[in-house]
């Protein structure tokens, strides 16, 4: 076992890491940006063309996602050209689109590709409360969120590899306790508590966003706390997303920041 460890270190220790301009800070990164974008941009061409995009000028919410959308990626332009940062988004080519999908969901891939469902706007009282959403999402591409994902997911992989060689002499029932072990720990320990700090980021900066847009970023309280109604009551070490408490209370902590962006 300590081989293993010894291994899954060095491979950390190795990987690579770059400095997110938004945050300033390191973040795990395997994957190249022109990797990521290449590929987001080809899955984004395909989704859209297998489901139903709602290109109708004269519907109101295909304008409404289309008017929030602009003036996020107008806030995004001027914090980044604002902090020296404008070179981040070269690559970035906005697009946002309503499709028809009664799941309550919007994402938002790397490059700045977005998409909103028409279900979550079946949760949505106000322009206002789209912008929180969208900017959210938006915030997730800008943190290079699916990049670091991605490469936890190898890594993860790669220690899994390392524990089952490690352990490849020992008898069939402690091989598969000790990898059951090591899948339980990793999932709980490390790839949900990593899911729930991107939550909390995707939501700080995605206030400053809508804030920056003039919207209200105030309604995010009420449109969370109504979002995660029907949430199933589980522990928040099970979870992917914070809980309802501690994402209000961190909501509540990063507002007096959004409100100095709010111009209403």
């Amino acid at each position: 076992m300590r081989s293993t460890l010894y291994t899954i270190s060095i491979v950390i220790f190795f990987s690579s890491c770059a400095i997110n301009k938004l945050t300033g800070k390191n973040q795990l990164s395997l994957v190249s940006d022109q990797e990521i974008l290449h590929t987001s941009d080809s899955l984004y061409k395909d989704y859209l063309n297998k489901h139903t995009v709602l290109n109708n000028r004269d519907n109101n919410d295909v304008q409404m996602v289309e008017r929030v959308g602009n003036r996020i990626v107008k806030s995004v332009n001027k914090y980044y050209s604002d902090n020296g940062m404008q070179s981040s988004l070269n690559d970035y080519k906005w697009e946002y689109h309503l499709v028809q999908d009664s799941a309550v969901n919007a994402w938002c891939m790397p490059g700045g590709k977005i998409v909103v469902y028409t279900g979550i706007l079946t949760m949505v009282e106000s322009e206002a409360e789209l912008a929180v959403i969208m900017g959210h999402e938006v915030s997730h591409a800008l943190l290079n969120h699916g990049n670091q994902r991605l490469s936890q997911s190898v890594l993860l992989s790669l220690g899994s590899l390392a524990v089952s060689t490690a352990v490849e002499k020992k008898s069939t029932k402690a091989k598969r306790n000790i990898e059951i072990a090591y899948g339980i720990s990793t999932q709980i320990g490390l790839a949900l508590p990593f899911s729930r700090k991107h939550e909390f980021e995707a939501d700080k900066f995605g206030l400053l966003w809508a804030a920056m847009a003039g919207y209200d970023p105030n309604v995010a309280i009420p449109l969370w706390k109504r979002m995660s109604e029907n949430n199933v009551a589980i522990p928040e070490f099970l979870r992917t997303h914070p809980t309802e408490v501690n994402r209000i209370e961190a909501l509540k902590k990063n507002m007096p920041e959004a409100m100095k962006y709010y111009k209403n």
